[in-house]
């Protein structure tokens, strides 16, 4: 008999684990199951809250939502926030529930998640004010140059659009915090390459180039007024 209570023992410690786990396991699963609806109705909330400010028009004009739909998706930038708020919550649930299970290891690194989602949310905005922001200024430039009678004005109008969205996507780069500097320090080093041959193709073999596209640029009064008397 003393045998067999021997050979039980094992059995009924785990039996016991189990028996004191359950409960633990019931709570994490209610848990998750709350969070999921709760996810599902804050995911609705903030979608429902951004059309009806119109944020999607924003997202449209600033071109969002056309570099999203040509990578095959039909969805816009304002299901995208819908979704980091559905993740949000989902994650959250999750550390409460491995929490309630003594899963120090999983909670820490869900907390580390957690703590990312507001930076890419804020990164996000950044862009998507930026784009909108280099898009008004490359229209403005357009316009400008057409007013003055400046040629060219569609390639200028591009380059102020684009040099604003490399300093915006840095910027949201910078506020994620990813490469830690590798990437900026990266771009000024091509970005001062650039001028440095900039610099010597203009002064050694483009010389004549550089003056007629300045000369195009800003032609002088009297060819000014001539192509005003043509109109």
């Amino acid at each position: 008999m003393q045998e067999l209570n021997v050979m039980f023992e094992p059995v009924r410690g785990l039996l016991m684990q189990i028996g004191g786990y359950l409960p633990r396991l019931a709570i994490a699963v209610g848990i998750l199951v709350v969070g999921w609806l709760l996810a599902k109705a804050f995911r609705f909330s903030v979608v429902k809250a951004l059309r009806a400010l119109n944020f999607h028009v924003l997202t449209e004009r600033a071109g969002i939502d056309g570099f999203l739909q040509q990578g095959g998706t039909d969805k816009d930038s304002t299901d995208l926030f819908g979704w980091l708020a559905y993740a949000l919550v989902i994650l959250a649930s999750l550390i409460l529930a491995s929490n309630s299970l003594d899963l120090t290891h999983v909670t820490d690194l869900l907390g580390k998640v957690v703590f990312f989602l507001p930076r890419l949310l804020v990164a996000l905005l950044v862009v998507i004010f930026g784009s909108y922001f280099a898009r008004f200024i490359g229209g403005a430039v357009r316009g400008y140059c057409k007013r003055v009678a400046i040629s060219d004005g569609d390639l200028l109008g591009s380059a102020a659009q684009y040099g604003i969205m490399v300093f915006v996507v840095l910027l949201a780069i910078d506020h994620l915090d990813i490469g830690g500097g590798l990437i900026q320090q990266t771009f000024l080093i091509l970005l001062a390459g650039v001028v440095f041959a900039g610099a010597l193709a203009l002064g050694l073999g483009a010389r004549d180039r550089a003056a007629l596209l300045i000369e195009r640029w800003f032609p002088p009064e009297d060819d000014k007024d001539k192509a005003k008397v043509r109109r």
